[in-house]
């Protein structure tokens, strides 16, 4: 029998709309699987040649009714030298995870026509998040705790909301900043982690980190692609993206060594820094003026 065909729009959607995270994770590792040609349970192929179904604009992914979602000032700073600190630790990770679960399906699924490669490295990048939340939620089972326990924020998905309409605007501020934020803050979490005897949660969150810059390399790679296909300088819209609130993101110190791995370049890092130092500026000017 030939196995079905169903095509990658509709399959990512499938598992975008999935309301239960553990599902969800393990749907994002078949979809690459099965777009891979390694599936052998799933008698399915994926094909990116039928992809005529209305894109659908999505207030909201598919989640569980927990965690409650409250604004990221709301939530409560917990020192890490306690189970209960690090239990939130693990559950703001995991939140973080399941977004980016969403994310990467949503990059698939929303930006159409994109090369065969691109579908392949977002469907890599969603897999990996799907395996990163599993291991952060089997750790908070280890601990008598579980994801939906504590409050969140929806910054991710709000900032997914703000780009769903140009691929060029997605790839610049989700990879190449909020992503990348991830580089910059989990090197010294580790370290404390490890100075805390929690081994067990640095070892995920060093798989994360490493990880990560690959997938941050994904959206610098693809940001480039389309800047070149619409001979753009890529510099200079990064810059022009960067104006304004945009800017707020934008958090020193920055891991200069992972960035550059990740495909950053020197001339961007420094954009980076400056534009952050002219947001502190304006921002402290506006509170002067108030």
């Amino acid at each position: 029998m030939a196995p079905e065909i169903i095509d990658i729009y509709t399959a990512s959607e499938t598992a975008l709309l999935c309301a239960d995270p553990v599902e969800k994770a393990e749907l994002s590792k078949l979809l690459y699987r099965q777009w891979m040609g390694s599936d052998a349970e799933h008698r399915q192929q994926l094909s990116n040649d039928s992809g005529t179904s209305t894109i659908r604009t999505l207030e909201a992914p598919g989640r569980p009714s927990e965690p409650k979602l409250v604004a990221a000032r709301d939530l409560a700073r917990r020192a890490l030298g306690s189970v209960e600190g690090r239990i939130a630790l693990i559950h703001s990770l995991a939140h973080i995870e399941f977004n980016a679960i969403n994310l990467a399906l949503d990059a698939v699924y929303r930006f159409r026509g994109q090369p065969q490669q691109y579908i392949e490295d977002w469907l890599r990048v969603a897999s990996d998040e799907g395996e990163h939340f599993l291991l952060l939620h089997e750790r908070l089972a280890s601990l008598d705790a579980w994801y939906g326990q504590l409050p969140a924020h929806d910054g991710l998905w709000d900032m997914a909301r703000r780009t769903d309409h140009d691929v060029l605007v997605r790839m610049a501020l989700v990879p190449r900043i909020l992503e990348a934020r991830g580089l910059d803050v989990a090197p010294p979490m580790i370290d404390k982690l490890r100075h805390l005897g929690d081994n067990d949660t640095a070892d995920i969150l060093q798989r994360i980190y490493t990880d990560e810059i690959t997938h941050v390399e994904v959206g610098n790679r693809w940001f480039r692609h389309v800047c070149e296909q619409r001979a753009l300088d890529g510099t200079q819209v990064f810059k022009d993206l960067l104006r304004g609130e945009n800017s707020a993101y934008l958090r020193s110190p920055y891991n200069r060594e992972a960035r550059l791995q990740a495909g950053f370049n020197e001339e961007e890092l420094a954009l980076i820094s400056q534009m952050e130092a002219e947001y502190k500026v304006a921002k402290s000017q506006k509170s002067v003026q108030a």
